[in-house]
């Protein structure tokens, strides 16, 4: 029998409709309208996919930061490249219940991709320079597609981007794909990526040119506030709009729709989405109890910032549940949150294989969230907090989850936090890159004691164990001075220009 015969009588015709709907460009069809400003998430999936480190690229991030989105513009930057339609290969790896009903998903749409579309095997393809692409969003949505794409890969040459907002699901995948793939980290929008977006300006971007290497550099940080310090109108804009309504691309691409409409938006497609379906069943098939995940959402945008354990986070929840809530099953589901990408739960740092002492700090993906969910709105733009001083300390934790969250969207670079020891004060946080540490510590106010504010941070520096050649201090605005040589301060707003 013809292969393209046999190939189009192994999935449905529905399946196949489905198909050609993620797939417009075969039939000479255009994609839906994209956003004209690209994420730099393009930039950084083109640049890995010219390089052809790993056959397997995993873009993983939280829900609606624009991972589909970003999918679509490199296609497009591939067909305007001259890629030919037919060697790219896209699949929405949504629920469809044609598309679950398939054994082996992964490979049965690749056997009938390469006989009906590719007309010829992905290896012949790739012997004649015509190598294919192959695009899964949302993978973690099959069964056993790790297992699945390990096998094509091992069997076939192309490249492939897949994406995933379930951080737990694709982890578990890493493992059997070890030496195969390379993982990008995208968070919610940069200032850069706002200020593009809202303003159409454009800011500069460090860490795109330097690399990480530069991170353990005292004057790669100098040149970073005065980076800020130059660019303070553009900076300052774009950060106000940051304070007012987070990071989430389809927020700043509604600048103008009500708050209140907006946080229904991130609560409905983000948080419930998460909570009732990305959650909704653990292993064996085990239902969560979604009023449970709710309510430890909620305790985790009022302890943003902060270290408040889960036997604190169980008593909470037991009273405002009016049930019996262990400990365990509270630490869980905090890590299934964290799985989800919603929040990120910064460990203590480990020195010298010591036993972690402390608890998690919590950090939210995006304050917005929380302004969303709790229905409080705190800014984090100096102006506006001037006008509300009682909200200073407030915004001062959420300012601490800010910059943790941000830190953990840098891969490669290992994020914790120093818990106060019998001998030594807390920092913040404390960022490793090879055996170089640098304590970060983030004191969001107008004023600042030079002194008693960086107590943290010259306790550690003054550790030769702990290998710190100089410390960062996060403030408020760009008046702060520090005569200590060992210490960089920089506001927030020049922080967030890093990347």
């Amino acid at each position: 029998m013809d292969r393209v015969l046999l190939a189009s009588h192994s999935i449905s015709d529905v399946l196949m409709r489905d198909l050609q709907r993620d797939n417009p460009w075969w039939s000479g069809e255009p994609t839906m309208p994209l956003p004209p400003v690209e994420r730099d998430l393009v930039r950084v999936i083109r640049k890995r996919l010219r390089l052809g480190l790993a056959p397997i690229i995993v873009v993983r991030g939280p829900r609606q930061v624009g991972k589909t989105t970003a999918q679509l513009q490199v296609i497009n930057r591939l067909l305007s490249e001259g890629v030919e339609p037919r060697r790219i290969f896209r699949v929405q790896c949504d629920d469809l219940p044609e598309l679950m009903r398939l054994h082996e998903p992964v490979l049965r749409l690749m056997d009938w991709y390469e006989a009906a579309i590719l007309k010829e095997t992905l290896n012949t393809a790739a012997h004649a320079g015509r190598p294919a692409f192959l695009f899964l969003d949302e993978v973690q949505n099959l069964t056993d597609w790790d297992v699945q794409l390990k096998h094509l890969v091992d069997n076939s040459t192309l490249q492939s981007v897949i994406t995933g907002s379930s951080a737990l699901r694709i982890e578990r995948g890493r493992d059997s794909l070890a030496g195969r793939i390379n993982t990008i980290e995208v968070g919610t929008l940069s200032l850069a990526e706002i200020a593009a977006i809202r303003f159409h300006e454009t800011l500069d971007t460090p860490l795109r040119e330097n690399g990480l290497e530069a991170l353990v550099r005292k004057d790669f940080w100098v040149e970073l506030r005065e980076l800020g310090r130059s660019r303070s109108e553009m900076r300052n804009r774009a950060f106000g709009a940051f304070s007012e309504r987070g990071g989430y691309p389809f927020v700043h691409a509604h600048p103008d729709a009500p708050w209140s409409d907006v946080a229904d938006q991130l609560n409905e497609t983000v948080i419930r989405r998460v909570i009732q379906h990305d959650l909704r069943t653990g292993d064996r098939g085990r239902k969560r109890d979604p009023a449970l995940l709710e309510e430890l959402f909620r305790l985790a945008c009022r302890y943003a910032g902060q270290s408040p354990g889960v036997d604190l986070f169980a008593r909470e929840a037991q009273r405002a549940l009016s049930a019996n809530v262990g400990v365990q099953r509270v630490r869980h589901y905090l890590d299934f949150l964290n799985a989800t990408l919603l929040l990120r739960l910064v460990q203590p740092l480990e020195i010298r294989l010591k036993k972690r002492r402390g608890a998690a700090k919590i950090c939210l993906a995006d304050h917005g969230l929380r302004a969303s969910w709790l229905q409080e709105e705190v800014p984090l733009a100096p102006e506006r907090l001037a006008e509300l001083p009682h909200l200073a300390d407030l915004a001062g934790r959420i300012a601490e989850s800010v910059t943790g969250a941000f830190l953990c969207t840098i891969g490669g670079l290992d994020v914790a936090h120093f818990p106060e020891r019998p001998t030594e004060p807390e920092v913040d946080f404390v960022l490793t890159l090879g055996a170089t540490r640098i304590p970060l510590e983030v004191k969001y106010r107008r004023y600042v004691n030079a002194m008693a504010d960086t107590e943290g941070l010259r306790s550690f520096l003054e550790k030769t164990a702990y290998n710190a050649p100089f410390g960062l201090l996060v403030t408020e605005d760009d008046g702060v001075r520090v005569d200590d040589p060992r210490i960089v301060a920089l506001p927030l707003s020049s922080f967030l220009m890093l990347r």
